[in-house]
């Protein structure tokens, strides 16, 4: 036999077993205490506000160094890499279990597929229930998102007690999309094992407080997803295209919504997290993100910024005044004609004076019927000599083809900032 090798097996077992007992004992308790101010939540005993956004893909490191202390995602794909990686930023992590949604084909009449996927659950609760970074289970995204069989939430309550069970230092949650009447009946009589309910909320978060007054709410809420106002919630033209607000009116809009609404909710709203720290293709590449897609920050980020450490970051984006094409702004259905030749112009500022470069792109209207937030194909840009041009004005050549387009520009400072707006516009025959 060789003792040597059975030595270091043992030593390495041993530290192993030394690891994995450490970290069954790592789990900090989070917990939601009644006061005669409201609720508050508690972490390892303390006081813990949430400064949190909603974070996929994006980076921790940079959410952390602009005052973010938690976040909250939607899958448990890559978990243990998300919560070490939170970890070691002093980040906490609001992980979402992935109940499937009715509206994918989940059937939630049928025992066994909810059978299996509660074990499923019981699974990934079990992996990382004990980590330091978590803050709290969110079981299932939007489940109410064009259901009809309200057994979901039964399925929801029997996670929330399997959880309970196995964990006791963590909360359990499930998100609503947006904030109608028809679910709460069945979250009161289905769910009532959940510590608290979470909403989302983009153009609604204006009707919250009359929301939750209205309906005598006495639970405890957090609002998972709150930003920019939602293309289903926007004006549209007459062809059909919603107008996406320029980067500085989605900054304005974060900042009233956390002034007029949550600020004045505390006590109830126990916790919030901005959406979305990254970038996404949702209708255009920059409706939702607050950064765009080479990972520069918009003014979004500079008021999470302000919003979580009470001051303005110290260089700080582009601010866009406005945008017309043919001297018309998104809001007056413009319309081309094929190849023949426009101007566009776009007036934008630096708050610290920085230089800025500009990029400037035509790309066809999204045709994407997704909904919900599902994952959407980007579109590809429309080839045009508009994209040489690095000037706050442009003149270009209609596409040659009808149909409806956007147009976008980009203002970038030389400092990992930029500013963007796009108008829509419809290109027809000659």
């Amino acid at each position: 036999m060789n003792w040597r090798c059975l030595f270091l097996s043992l030593v390495i077992c041993s530290f192993h077993l030394a690891a994995l007992a450490a970290q069954d004992t790592s789990a900090v308790k989070v917990e939601i205490v009644e006061s005669g101010s409201g609720f508050q939540l508690l972490r390892d005993g303390t006081p813990y506000e949430i400064r949190g956004a909603g974070l996929e893909y994006g980076d921790i490191s940079s959410l952390a160094l602009h005052g973010g202390n938690a976040i909250r995602n939607w899958t448990t794909d890559d978990a243990l890499q998300v919560l070490d990686t939170a970890h070691a930023h002093g980040v906490t992590v609001a992980l979402c279990l992935p109940m499937q949604p009715e509206r994918h084909g989940f059937d939630y009449s049928d025992p066994e597929a909810v059978a299996e996927q509660l074990s499923l659950m019981r699974e990934e609760v079990l992996k990382y229930k004990d980590h330091p970074a978590l803050l709290a289970w969110i079981i299932g995204n939007e489940l109410n998102f064009d259901y009809s069989n309200s057994a979901v939430y039964d399925a929801v309550n029997d996670v929330s007690k399997m959880i309970h069970e196995l964990d006791p230092n963590h909360p359990t949650t499930t998100t609503v999309a947006g904030i109608g009447e028809d679910v709460l009946s069945d979250l009161e009589s289905r769910a009532s094992d959940l510590d608290f309910l979470s909403f989302q909320v983009y153009g609604e978060v204006f009707n919250l407080q009359n929301f939750l007054r209205y309906n005598e709410f006495e639970r405890p809420v957090w609002i998972t997803e709150w930003g920019a106002i939602g293309h289903w919630e926007m004006e549209s033209t007459d062809w059909g295209a919603p107008i996406e607000m320029t980067s500085t009116e989605k900054a304005n809009v974060y900042q009233r919504a956390f002034d007029e609404v949550l600020t004045p909710l505390e006590g109830k709203v126990i916790g919030t997290f901005a959406f979305l720290w990254g970038q996404k293709q949702e209708r255009t590449p920059t409706w939702f993100g607050m950064f765009t897609e080479l990972g520069e920050e918009t003014e979004t980020v500079d008021v999470m910024h302000r919003i979580w450490t009470g001051q303005w970051p110290t260089n700080r984006s582009p601010i866009l005044e406005t945008l017309l094409l043919d001297g018309k702004s998104a809001r007056q259905n413009i319309e081309l004609v094929v190849s023949e030749s426009y101007q566009a112009e776009v007036d934008m500022l630096d708050p610290d004076g920085d230089d800025i470069d500009y990029r400037w792109e035509i790309k066809t209207e999204s045709t994407s019927q997704q909904v919900g937030g599902d994952r959407e194909t980007p579109i590809v840009n429309v080839q045009s000599d508009v994209s040489t041009i690095n000037s706050s004005s442009v003149e270009f050549a209609a596409p040659d083809s009808p149909g409806a387009y956007r147009l976008f520009v980009y203002g970038f400072d030389g400092n990992n900032h930029a500013a963007h707006a796009n108008i829509p516009f419809l290109v027809t025959g000659k």
